[in-house]
């Protein structure tokens, strides 16, 4: 029997730094833990930059992740009201009422990397690392009670 997989969603208001990172780091949690089936992974902005911070891609580049290539992009509500979790950057300006919906928010309340330097912005990438680490073994662990 197939479930529905686990939507997870990151977001802030530019789609350009901090949900960019969280972004990489939950492909690469997903990838390490096998659950590439059993988990989609969303992300967007509620006004998206034009491009990624170009601190944040030099960070990730050292941890070797590329982000150069990716577009922050918008999300909307109905995307978000699909998801089972959202994590919001410490800049949300989320239009809807998860009290309304069975999504479980998150605000990781994070330092906005633009205009930092380089060591505040790994001190930053650091803890998104940790915090996608620890909500996917939430949701590792919300996969196996499917079964």
């Amino acid at each position: 029997m197939s479930h529905a997989p686990v939507r997870v969603a990151f977001i802030c208001v530019q789609n350009a730094g901090r949900s960019q990172t969280a972004t990489a780091f939950a492909e690469q949690e997903r990838r390490d833990r096998g659950l590439e089936n059993e988990v989609e992974i969303l992300t967007g902005g509620t006004h998206p930059a034009d491009h990624v911070h170009e601190i944040v891609v030099e960070v990730m580049e050292e941890v070797g992740f590329d982000l150069s290539d990716r577009t922050p992009r918008e999300i909307t509500t109905s995307e978000l009201e699909s998801c089972d979790y959202v994590a919001t950057m410490g800049c949300s300006t989320l239009d809807f009422d998860a009290d309304d919906t069975a999504v479980d928010v998150r605000d990781w309340a994070l330092d906005d990397p633009d205009g930092k330097d380089l060591g505040e912005v790994r001190e930053i990438r650091e803890e998104i690392r940790q915090r996608v680490r620890e909500l996917f073994d939430e949701i590792e662990e919300e996969v196996a009670q499917r079964v």
